[in-house]
């Protein structure tokens, strides 16, 4: 069975609405919940998400809310921490690992962070249970995706293309999948550019699909009632798992 990993924004609409989502989302076909952590300059995402982090900061967020928040959520579904490493370097990592292992996070997922750097961290992060995802690009050659995926745990993320998430760009992966089933038995799992229309062809070949911009969407939508937005995202859950499936 292959999985679903949903990306959301922390807070937005508010708090509340967070907890209510994660946990309906993961009795409707999500196995894994990103929860991102609302940052002013989210470099590798589109607009979608870049305009549900500054809402989320507009309302007040704070990163005690993460931390608040994952308390309720983490020991219901499995949940990552996706933000970029200003936070995490302003805080301390010791900090994140700290509050990720009182609220039973799984992980961090820092996109700005180079593999190089993100060493200086992984065995603190590994030796308290929990993981740091590594990234890998259809950019990268044979000998740095062997570099990056080394010790690489949970899943490796396969970005479906150079650029932001949600712009829908499409490349052939064949060969970047080879190298890394080459070097690892890790999972796979693919992100940018999944939806509903989109899933069931990017699923090709790997081991799960990551999806954030397509319920971010929902989220924005101003039409839609908060109890509706949930209804939505949770269709979209079930049938983007079924069309991976």
């Amino acid at each position: 069975m292959k999985k679903l990993v949903a990306y959301i924004t922390t807070g937005y609409p508010d708090l509340n609405f967070t907890k209510d989502l994660a946990l309906s989302l993961g009795e409707n076909g999500v196995d894994t919940l990103e929860l991102g952590i609302p940052f002013s300059d989210p470099v590798a995402d589109g607009p979608i998400i870049e305009k549900a982090n500054l809402k989320s900061l507009q309302n007040g967020f704070k990163l005690k809310h993460l931390f608040e928040v994952s308390q309720e959520i983490a020991p219901k579904i499995d949940t990552l921490w996706m933000g970029y490493f200003n936070p995490f370097y302003h805080k301390g990592m010791d900090k994140f690992i700290a509050e990720a292992k009182k609220a039973q996070v799984s992980g961090f997922l820092i996109p700005d962070l180079p593999h190089e750097e993100a060493l200086l961290y992984k065995d603190e992060i590994s030796k308290n249970g929990l993981h740091l995802i590594d990234f890998v690009a259809p950019t990268d050659s044979k000998k740095r995706v062997k570099k990056i995926i080394t010790n690489s745990s949970k899943f490796i993320y396969l970005v479906a293309y150079a650029g932001i998430t949600g712009s829908g760009k499409k490349e052939d992966l064949t060969q970047i999948i080879e190298d890394i089933r080459e070097f690892s038995k890790t999972d796979i799992f693919i992100g940018f550019g999944v939806n509903e229309k989109t899933a069931k062809e990017k699923s090709q070949n790997v081991d799960g699909v990551i999806v954030g911009s397509a319920f971010v969407k929902i989220l924005l939508d101003d039409n839609l009632t908060q109890s509706q937005k949930i209804i939505e995202c949770c269709k979209l859950s079930k049938i983007i798992k079924n069309e991976i499936n």
